[in-house]
């Protein structure tokens, strides 16, 4: 597997998949006339602003201005690279992704990181074995005593990492050990000597959601601390992104309905081996709402179980506040805590595997451990306290997404504070997110302006209906046609209407901005059959001989994204009109250096008389 995808396997690939599928999995979306809207997943809003189009696959917000197509929503909102965001859509449809040879840096990079998941699969393949080596009899002995099958071992392929038994490996290949190095399995000592990160410790692999191996967390026998040492960050690790166990719970049979969250590998291992399957752990990290966005992707129910002291308590609060901003109606967080002096490794060997499961049954909810939390230390029979409550609950309860969740919130709310007329309650709420709405938006400021990162041929563009017909307004000083701008606009959002356009060979794109860019668009058109929006973006991104027109990508998303009042019925007849009214200007601009040509020299060539008086004509008849 190595070099570039192939540019069709991409349109292809696009073909295949709904960008409204690919985006409700992850953002609750409510249809609206012909597109679906929901908040904007990359800014705070309250207002939906982000709108998806099936007919273009194309998505963009209206509020902050990200845009683009299923794959680049992959890339902003699982945080992907582009090569990453193609294998997960590929993987949705069964398809393995094509690799063709190629050169240059653009291919090293894909190549280096295809071959670090290989490497990190084989040292754990390496690992595995050494666990059935003597020098392993330690491991053997603690892992038979915390009663770990041979099942669980091979099911979460556990293995064994003795002292320089990698080093060892590759001491007469020096290229790997800054390969391992950079994958956080070796690190160097003052003197720049190697040594390794894992020693004497028994290993569990980290997989990420395709089954790769991207790190290992480390656990000692012995009374050494650390007791559990986990991989550093590295290219292909992410701790706050990653978890436990992920990959074996959603690929367990039958599929899981919910998730528990618990601390520990052995907290996790060991609730496998009494038969709870569907249990994952953070990698020495708080849970982070990149966490739960990957667990809610796959259940609508996660649960908490922490210890009930201070800390366990503390780090369930931090995990609530990470799911507040995402929380959609349909998806629930729940709370259990265990009692004191316990974890899931040493209750479910105490309980059993049906008691514990009956403790993640009472779990509590969300609400009701919020109040809980936010209630404490406070008297609700003084102004003082009701102030402090709904100082501490409305920040939190107006950044939930789901309309639902955010109702019965609001109600708890107001029954805490003696409010239950529940306009006056909306009324709060409207008053905080005027006071929000008054503060400098720093984020929006920072946001580069388009006008400054593109030669944009109009500052602003409208369209009115008037039977078939569609107007322009606004445009910059940079001379443009408002005709061209529509051209741009529909066949941008409308690909198929290249088969509408007669050759465009001999045009001079000097005449107008953005000509160049319509033919490029027509030949781009013409190379494929029914393309999409978000294809015709793939084909732009692709073309690397395309350097003549800049922020080309930036500029497509721009019209693709705007929202014109043409009736559908009108499209093709508005297109051809401006088609022909475009052709009119060209020929009208012609006209006049013809024209300029003659009152300046005196005369025109007899070939240049004959075009004079043929365009003359043209227009007439038009």
């Amino acid at each position: 597997m190595s070099g570039r995808i192939p540019s069709d396997f991409i349109s292809d690939l696009l073909a295949r998949v709904d960008i409204v599928d690919v985006i409700d999995s992850r953002v609750k979306l409510k249809k609206r006339g012909n597109n679906h809207i929901a908040c904007c997943p990359f800014h705070q809003e309250k207002t939906p602003s982000f709108s998806v189009s099936q007919s273009k696959q194309f998505f963009h917000c209206f509020g902050c201005g990200e845009s683009g197509n299923a794959i680049g929503f992959l890339m902003k909102y699982d945080r992907l690279d582009f090569v990453d965001a193609i294998e997960e859509l590929a993987s949705s449809q069964g398809l393995d992704v094509p690799y063709e040879s190629s050169n240059g840096k653009n291919r090293l990079q894909r190549d280096t990181k295809v071959n670090l998941y290989e490497l990190m699969d084989k040292i754990s393949q390496f690992y595995q074995i050494q666990l059935t080596y003597p020098t392993a009899e330690a491991a053997n002995t603690y892992l038979n005593n915390r009663g770990v099958s041979s099942e669980i071992i091979a099911k979460y392929q556990i293995g064994f990492a003795s002292k320089n038994s990698l080093i060892n490996r590759i001491k007469d290949r020096a290229e790997q050990f800054e390969t391992l190095s950079l994958l956080g399995m070796l690190g160097q000592n003052e003197d720049k000597k190697y040594y390794e990160r894992f020693r004497d410790r028994i290993m569990f692999p980290i997989r990420d959601k395709r089954g790769r191996t991207i790190g290992f967390g480390g656990r000692v026998i012995e009374n050494i601390l650390p007791k559990y040492l986990n991989s550093p960050e590295t290219v292909l690790f992410q701790k706050s992104k990653h978890l436990y166990g992920f990959y074996e719970a959603i690929n367990s049979s039958p599929p899981p309905s919910k998730i528990i969250i618990v601390e520990g590998y052995m907290d996790v291992v060991a609730l496998a081996q009494f038969g709870v399957i569907n249990s994952v752990a953070t990698l020495g990290t708080a849970t982070s709402k990149e966490h739960l966005q990957l667990l809610f992707r796959s259940v609508d129910t996660v649960i908490c179980c922490y210890d009930g002291d201070k800390a366990g308590r503390d780090a369930a609060y931090r995990a609530l506040q990470a799911a507040l901003p995402i929380l959609e109606d349909g998806k629930q967080i729940q709370f259990t805590f265990l009692p004191e002096g316990e974890d899931p490794d040493t209750l479910v060997r105490k309980i059993g595997k049906t008691q514990f499961e009956q403790l993640l049954d009472d779990a509590m909810g969300y609400d009701e451990f919020l109040f809980e939390t936010l209630i404490k230390d406070k008297e609700l029979d003084n102004k003082q306290g009701i102030t402090k409550l709904s100082a501490q609950a409305i920040p939190l309860i107006a950044q939930v997404p789901g309309i639902t969740h955010q109702l019965l919130l609001k109600r708890q709310l107001g029954n805490r504070i003696g409010l239950r007329d529940s306009v006056q309650i909306e009324q709060l709420f409207h008053a905080y997110l005027v006071q929000q709405s008054r503060k400098p938006k720093h984020d929006r400021n920072q946001r580069a302006d388009f006008n400054s990162k593109l030669a944009q041929p109009f500052t602003s563009l409208k369209t009115i209906p008037s039977n078939s017909k569609a107007l322009t307004s606004g445009l910059s000083e940079k001379k443009n046609s408002p005709n061209l701008n529509i051209l741009l606009m529909l066949l941008i959002q409308n690909p198929h209407l290249v088969d509408l356009v007669p050759s465009t060979e001999g045009l001079d794109e000097n005449i107008f901005s953005d000509l160049a860019i319509f033919n490029y668009l027509i030949e781009l058109s013409r190379s494929k059959n029914n393309l999409s929006t978000g294809q015709l973006l793939v084909l732009i991104e692709s073309d690397e001989d395309l350097n003549s027109i800049p922020n080309l990508s930036e500029f497509v998303k721009k019209f693709a994204a705007i929202q014109h009042e043409i009736l559908e019925e009108y499209i093709e007849d508005t297109f051809l009109e401006s088609l022909a009214n475009l052709y009119d200007e060209l020929l009208e601009v012609r006209q006049d250096e013809l024209i300029s040509k003659s009152k300046l020299a005196g005369k025109l060539s007899l070939e240049e008389q004959q075009e004079l008086q043929a365009l003359t004509v043209a227009l007439k008849k038009n």
